[in-house]
């Protein structure tokens, strides 16, 4: 019996044991705690997101200050050197996995003018492209925001991202990209700017501000983009094509159809200028004689005027009571037709109408031989 009652409270003591060391690894909260009370950090980094953002050959001075705002934001971000525009872009797996990266923002440049961005999740997938338009760099906006820099943010989005499912892919993507993970070695741990991603005529507007109250009083910061997407694929920058949009054209495309618009103008001035010829009288005004006419006082002048017209109405009706009128144009049925023969001015017209016709296909036959030498 002694040796029964020694075991059970050997067993008691263990238990006691056992219930202090999971006490003090356990984190027991206080059933009330003040909003003012700091909450208790949590010493795991378990959100191991990291993103490589870096561009390849090609990007202008702006694409390049865009880019290094972008990395400013994301204290979880790694960088890499340019990539040579010759290689394929699965080559971009390859240097992430290098880099211990599971997210990617390439920066693509076309023609020293257009900016392509890249959003993969690496290496799985999947992967979106954008064209980049309206970009204005913090260094340009120059605006009164300010923000720690390591600091976390918070993520508004448009409530059309989740109507769409393309949009609410796209959510995904950049919730995962742009959240800065809790507890990250280079991030501080608390919010003081929001980043807003706004869906109008099919792009995403993006927004950075500042919090400057909790009343919800905001100053812009920037930098200020817009993403059109393009496409979005199964695999990490390539594979099957899940959504592409319908309404997107390229910016070579608008180019070109702006030059040919400007192009015409030369045509179109030159055959308005040919139909006024066509169309423009001999004299402007036949009434007037010369210039003195719009000398003195318009008042008297205008008086004169009445007093010549009334005198030339009573000579021609004393003139045609003195003139004899015919029994055939005394009859009422008949009805006299004045017609003014002008043959010079009709043949004015239509000489002018004929050099018109001769300059128009002149320019078509330019536009024919400029189109088969384009072909050649």
């Amino acid at each position: 019996m002694a040796k029964l009652k020694v075991k059970k409270k050997k067993e008691e003591v263990q238990k006691a044991k056992d219930i202090s060391t999971v006490d003090k690894n356990m984190l027991v909260l206080p059933p009330v705690r003040m909003s003012d009370d700091p909450t208790p950090k949590q010493v795991k980094w378990i959100n191991r997101q990291r993103v490589l953002v870096f561009a390849a050959r090609g990007i202008n001075h702006r694409h390049r200050h865009l880019m290094e705002d972008i990395k400013r934001l994301m204290p979880h971000h790694k960088t890499e050197s340019k990539m040579e525009r010759s290689k394929n872009l699965y080559v971009v797996n390859e240097i992430s996995e290098m880099k211990n990266c599971n997210k990617c923002l390439l920066f693509e440049g076309r023609k020293m003018r257009d900016l392509y961005l890249w959003m993969a999740n690496v290496p799985n997938g999947p992967s979106a492209k954008f064209l980049v338009e309206n970009i204005y760099t913090m260094g340009e906006l120059k605006m009164t925001g300010n923000c720690l820099r390591g600091s976390r943010p918070l993520l508004s989005f448009d409530p059309q991202f989740t109507k769409d499912p393309h949009y609410n892919l796209l959510k995904e993507l950049l919730i995962q990209i742009f959240g800065v993970p809790k507890h990250h070695p280079k991030s501080q741990p608390f919010f003081d700017h929001v980043y807003t991603f706004m869906i109008l005529d099919n792009r995403i507007w993006f927004r950075n501000y500042q919090i400057l109250s909790e009343d919800g009083a905001l100053a812009e910061i920037g930098p200020r983009f817009v993403l059109n997407p393009v496409k979005i694929f199964s695999g990490s920058f390539g594979g099957a094509t899940l959504w592409e949009n319908p309404k997107y054209v390229s910016p070579a495309k608008l180019r070109q159809a702006f030059s040919k618009k400007a192009g015409n103008k030369y045509e179109r001035r030159i055959e308005k200028k040919v139909m006024n010829e066509a169309t423009k009288p001999e004299t402007g005004y036949p009434d007037i004689e010369g210039a003195e006419f719009f000398k003195g006082d318009p008042m008297e002048k205008a008086q004169d005027i009445v007093v010549k017209k009334e005198n030339n109405e009573d000579e021609q009706i004393a003139d045609e009571s003195d003139t004899e009128i015919p029994k055939e144009m005394s009859k009422p049925h008949f009805t006299m037709k004045l017609t003014k023969n002008k043959p010079d001015k009709a043949i004015r017209r239509k000489q002018l109408k004929a050099k018109s016709k001769a300059i128009s296909d002149q320019i078509k036959k330019r536009k024919q031989f400029k189109k088969k030498s384009v072909k050649s």
